[in-house]
């Protein structure tokens, strides 16, 4: 079977940032890129990578929309496999679907509005919490948009400069977000950085092993044990470790205006009320400058 990388699209500014950024990472992968519109989404009215407006909504937007797109990513990276499906039924469901087997997929994100303060949309936030694969989500800030406009700089073919930076649970710490956040490191060329947030609270339970002098020293010595493995497995990643004092959510949040991409798991599991991300994940998703790669785990 192939490496394939699936991407959204609705023509949206976020989807466009989107589908610039899972080009990128085909590339990277050597891997095939899938770009997928689902049926029931009304494409967005947008400017296309080519510069030329597009006619009002009708039966032939979707397609039209998949094939500028295509053309577009196919003309900036020469080589890239590039194929285009509209597909059936509810957005959320049919695009995890079209990404069961893919390794990576990618979405749209939209900024920080003034009324809702939410990085996610509604399918983007349905697709995150029950796919199987990790996903990717890509906000259309101003240089995102800027290289997806005629007469922008032509930065589109290059790599996000900026560290990799990944949340780890000591107490869950997960083979699969270690993983990834360490080959996605080794593959950008760029530095990882692993945020581990400690509770001063945890300091008043008399049988928490962490209780002695010097609590997020120990948490910093245990980031290291940790990591051991995998600095051995990929001695090209320089790896710096960061035991710090609050959520982990926001530190990481903060961290992502100065990195590349912010890696943080989500656990599979359902609750009565339906599927959850665990309050690391939400703070990152809403807060998040940077693009943000949700990996689950059991």
């Amino acid at each position: 079977m192939s490496r394939t990388v699936v991407v959204g699209l609705d023509g949206s500014p976020e989807s466009l940032a989107a589908a610039d950024w899972a080009a990128r990472e085909a590339v990277l992968r050597a891997a095939a890129l899938r770009v997928v519109h689902a049926g029931e989404q009304q494409p967005h009215a947008y400017v296309p990578f080519a510069g030329e407006a597009v006619p009002p909504p009708d039966a032939d937007l979707s397609a039209r929309l998949l094939r500028e797109v295509t053309a577009t990513l196919a003309y900036r990276h020469p080589g890239l496999e590039i194929s285009a499906h509209q597909v059936d039924g509810q957005p959320a469901r049919a695009l995890s679907a079209a990404a069961a087997e893919a390794e990576l997929l990618v979405l749209g994100s939209r900024g920080l509005g003034r009324a809702a303060g939410y990085l996610l949309g509604s399918v983007a936030s349905a697709v995150v919490a029950r796919s199987e694969s990790p996903v990717v989500l890509v906000r259309a800030d101003a240089s995102a948009i800027a290289e997806n406009l005629p007469g922008a700089a032509g930065t589109a073919g290059t790599v996000p400069h900026g560290d990799v930076v990944v949340g780890l649970d000591l107490h869950d710490p997960h083979d699969g977000v270690i993983g990834f956040a360490f080959e996605t490191a080794s593959r950008h060329t760029a530095a990882l950085r692993v945020v581990h947030g400690w509770s001063p609270a945890l300091s008043a339970d008399p049988h928490n092993e962490r209780v002695e002098s010097g609590p997020v020293t120990q948490a910093q010595q245990r980031l290291i044990d940790t990591l051991r493995p995998w600095r051995e497995k990929y001695p090209d990643v320089e790896v710096t470790e960061e035991a710090v004092v609050g959520q982990a959510g926001s530190h990481l949040a903060d961290a992502s205006r100065h990195t590349s991409l912010v890696v943080v798991g989500r656990k599979n599991r359902r609750a009565s009320l339906g599927p959850h991300i665990g309050p690391v994940t939400h703070a990152v998703l809403h807060h998040a400058v940077a693009p943000v790669a949700v990996v689950p785990h059991d």
